[in-house]
């Protein structure tokens, strides 16, 4: 059931997802999706990266545990996850921005990291800028290289759970649109 950015939600959202490729905004919509609501975020990308950007041994049975609780938002990736993730929700938010606008946010997010030597999750820092060259999975070739996929995983889904709500949300003026209008509207006092 595919909802617009005006369109109100079915229902007070508990178990939210959030899809989109790399740098379209997914954790930082996340983080606003769990404020209005009160449900934890778990950022799933610190549940997946280990130091060294290694995976974390624990990954699936991490993401089993928090994705039984009641309530939480997080990033819809990994395809360990996947499934699992997308069975247990209650509402996913889809981030179907113009692949102009990822490129443009990935890369200056890229950036800032690298040049700020910013620490993510377990001590990792993004590599070298040069590496864009030489990494087949460097971030900003992944999104680019990886930007259709989500509308093939929602599609998938759609056909899999007819009635998840999905939310799609094709600009950035949408997420303000629908974070100030629906979402708060149906994150309300219960």
């Amino acid at each position: 059931m595919e909802l617009g950015p005006a369109d109100p939600l079915p229902a007070r959202p508990a178990r939210v997802l959030v899809a989109g490729t790399s740098g379209s905004g997914k954790t930082t919509l996340s983080a606003r999706i769990a404020a209005l609501t009160g449900a934890p975020h778990v950022e799933i990308d610190a549940l997946f990266h280990g130091p060294g950007w290694t995976r974390i041994p624990t990954f699936v049975a991490d993401v089993e545990a928090f994705s039984a609780q009641p309530a939480w938002v997080t990033e819809w990736q990994y395809s360990a996850v996947r499934d699992l993730l997308a069975d247990r929700a209650d509402l996913m938010v889809w981030l179907d921005l113009p692949r102009a606008t990822v490129m443009r946010q990935v890369s200056v997010r890229t950036m800032r990291r690298r040049l700020g030597r910013e620490v993510l999750w377990n001590g990792n820092v993004e590599p070298p800028l040069r590496t864009i060259l030489t990494d087949r999975e460097h971030i900003v070739r992944w999104a680019w290289d990886t930007h259709h996929k989500t509308a093939l995983r929602i599609t998938a889904l759609a056909t899999r759970r007819p009635t998840l709500p999905v939310v799609r949300l094709r600009h950035r003026r949408d997420v303000d649109r629908w974070v100030d209008g629906p979402l708060r509207r149906a994150a309300g006092p219960a």
